[in-house]
């Protein structure tokens, strides 16, 4: 049984809203004791680094959401080619597709 293109978008929009559920709250938390990470268990310097990547996380999400709603989601950003499918469904969020990720990196 094949899953349709409508499917796959409608399990990919909900993984982002749980994602974008489990970064805001983990982003809560983290801040939360912002100015004594240590009681988490981590130095501050860890504490920062966790709380920026849980940011960009969060942002890269929103993104993602917000361009679902645009109707641009799953179109890479930079050649206008349709994102393949299998690359959305292990990077959600992803906002190129494989050849044109690997320039941005050059």
């Amino acid at each position: 049984m094949s899953v349709s293109a409508h499917d796959r978008l409608h399990t990919l929009r909900n993984a982002l809203q749980d994602q974008f559920e489990r970064y805001t709250h983990k982003l809560t938390t983290l801040t939360a004791h912002g100015t004594a990470p240590e009681h988490e268990g981590f130095d501050r310097q860890t504490a920062v680094a966790l709380i920026d990547s849980t940011r960009q996380a969060l942002a890269d999400t929103t993104q993602a959401l917000k361009r679902m709603t645009e109707g641009t989601y799953g179109r890479c950003e930079q050649c206008q080619l349709d994102i393949p499918v299998e690359r959305l469904e292990i990077l959600p969020h992803a906002r190129f597709c494989v050849p044109c990720q690997q320039t941005q990196h050059r």
